[in-house]
């Protein structure tokens, strides 16, 4: 299990001082990362082969959510590598040992430039120690959206430059920064999934749609056309 020591910093906090939904998925984004840099098969053994690592699906579930300055622990292991798919646990603890956060996730191995999945070649399959599965709830990829309840759609708006990252899209945990303010939700957060089924860029529109049902919120950020590039499911 690969891990890193780090401290809550002001920054990372929400309006309730408690360290931010989308901060949370950075940490866990950034730890695997890490990783990948530190086992020589990052961003610069990737970028010749014109190859990325996007994320398709997070399960992540909160115990709580720590505070400015927690002392915390996180940590990544791969489980398993088929084809083009990785999959992936993560964890947050704090400095007693005990759980913050655990998450499942799904990876597909992009070919950039093809726009198509491709296999991971040995070097990368060999050069993560794969361990034994975390702990904890495994639901499916899939979300299954309610079908007997009204949906409200919301403002559009416009993908921006700062919503992009390396890869030239919007990254993953900003797509959970983009849907958080339809959640319209109070009380402790359980549970986040997310599954992604398309690529926005700068100067998309993006239309937010907004379900509710039996303590769950599910917040879908369609194309103008109605394609979904991510469907968000938050358990409360």
């Amino acid at each position: 299990m690969y891990s890193f020591e780090s401290r809550i910093r002001y920054s990372e906090l929400d309006a309730k001082e408690l360290l931010a939904l989308p901060s949370l998925v950075n940490y866990f984004q950034d730890c695997s990362t890490f990783q990948s840099e530190d086992l020589g098969v990052g961003l610069d053994y990737l970028r010749p082969l014109n190859y990325a690592w996007v994320v398709s699906a997070w399960q992540i579930d909160i115990d709580r959510f720590p505070g400015l300055c927690e002392k915390v622990l996180v940590g990544t292991s791969p489980y398993e590598i088929k084809g083009f798919i990785g999959l992936r646990n993560f964890f947050m603890k704090d400095e007693n040992g005990e759980y913050l956060a655990r998450a499942n996730s799904y990876w597909t191995l992009l070919d950039m430039e093809k726009g198509f999945p491709t296999k991971a070649d040995e070097k990368m399959i060999s050069s993560y120690k794969k361990d034994a599965k975390l702990d904890m709830e495994y639901l499916p990829r899939k979300i299954a959206l309610p079908s007997d309840t009204q949906a409200c759609e919301k403002e559009h708006f416009f993908v921006q430059y700062m919503h992009l990252d390396g890869n030239g899209h919007v990254n993953n945990a900003q797509y959970v920064n983009m849907s958080m303010p339809y959640v319209e939700r109070e009380g402790k957060l359980k549970r986040l999934r997310v599954e992604y089924k398309g690529q926005a860029h700068q100067g998309d529109e993006i239309v937010p749609v907004r379900i509710e049902k039996d303590g769950k919120v599910y917040v879908i950020l369609n194309s103008v056309g109605g394609t979904p590039y991510t469907v968000s499911e938050f358990t409360y």
